[in-house]
């Protein structure tokens, strides 16, 4: 089982900007990708940002290309979310995803963003 601990979130203006964190723990040396998703009041969860925990190899959404970078620290069992140029658009609550190899995810608890015009 993989434990994950996501930190960061707070209230932000338009246009500023947030970092978050997701800590992993418990059987890291199974995880083959992270990954940042949200969830916005009344809309399904979605994708954000995925990277391979091995080749560093991320992914976005074209809704957040070019402001959010994600990234990870092996050593730590860190994985970051470097959210610049904030909208109200992106407020939700961000959950952090971890991928085993063999299948299975897990979720962490959730950091609210929350972007104010």
């Amino acid at each position: 089982q993989v434990q994950l601990a996501e930190s960061g979130g707070g209230l932000v203006q338009t246009g500023g900007s947030l970092r978050l964190s997701c800590a992993a723990s418990g059987s890291t040396f199974s995880l083959i990708a992270m990954r940042w998703h949200r969830q916005a009041p009344g809309k399904q969860r979605e994708l954000v940002a995925g990277i391979s925990t091995s080749a560093g190899i991320a992914a976005y959404a074209d809704s957040v290309k070019g402001r959010f970078t994600i990234s990870r620290d092996n050593a730590k069992n860190t994985v970051y979310l470097q959210m610049n140029s904030l909208k109200p658009e992106d407020t939700a609550l961000y959950y952090c995803a971890a991928v085993r190899a063999g299948g299975g995810t897990s979720w962490g608890q959730g950091t609210q963003v929350t972007v104010s015009s």
